[in-house]
């Protein structure tokens, strides 16, 4: 069921980690291919290669034009920087609902809710990044929704935003470098993205 700024904010602020734990390692679940919890496993260790499946998220927001908001990963993470990507992409916190970890991230990193979230389906993939030589190996949650606030994005996060149609993201994608695994969770998420922004939307 789609979930509201309110709701998420809820949801994210009793499954998030206390403050005091902010120096802790950042601890992934690990999952089956069925997408079932079976372990968890420090961040950097999992994306080593070859890889250990584990849970994560991906989100598409959309303006009232059916422009998808893209963000450009700031050139300070150790993972994929510098590269055109979704709107917002990450883990759940052990414990948490995907649902509320998308809501959360997308806020922390663009300071804006999503006026509507909606799940999109899941996907599975196996994505090694050339340049790090870090492995995807997720379980992907994919999620749609609506943008209605100015973004404020997070420096340390994204280095840019940008919102495009469908016709500016292929110009884009053929000219500029994007995530290893933008593609695979477009794709995926296409047909939800259609319901969400009508077919005029060209998605």
């Amino acid at each position: 069921m789609p979930i509201t700024p309110t709701h998420a904010q809820t949801a994210a602020a009793s499954s998030a980690p206390p403050a005091d734990d902010a120096a802790e390692p950042i601890m992934l679940e690990l999952v089956d291919e069925e997408g079932r919890t079976i372990g968890v496993q420090e961040k950097l260790a999992a994306h080593q290669a070859p890889g250990q499946l584990h849970r994560a998220f991906s989100v598409f927001l959309f303006d009232e034009q059916g422009r998808l908001l893209l963000q450009r990963r700031a050139l300070g993470k150790y993972h994929s920087p510098g590269v055109w990507s979704n709107t917002c992409c990450g883990h759940p916190y052990p414990g948490e609902s995907p649902f509320a970890a998308a809501a959360r991230r997308t806020h922390e990193e663009l300071g804006v809710g999503p006026s509507l979230l909606a799940e999109a389906g899941t996907v599975r993939y196996n994505h090694p990044d050339p340049a790090s030589g870090l492995v995807e190996q997720e379980y992907n949650h994919l999620f749609v929704g609506l943008v209605r606030g100015a973004p404020q994005p997070d420096p340390e996060e994204i280095e840019e935003i940008a919102f495009v149609t469908a016709q500016e993201l292929a110009a884009r994608h053929a000219e500029d470098v994007f995530s290893a695994w933008f593609m695979t969770v477009l794709d995926a998420a296409r047909p939800a993205v259609r319901e969400l922004t009508g077919g005029a939307a060209g998605w």
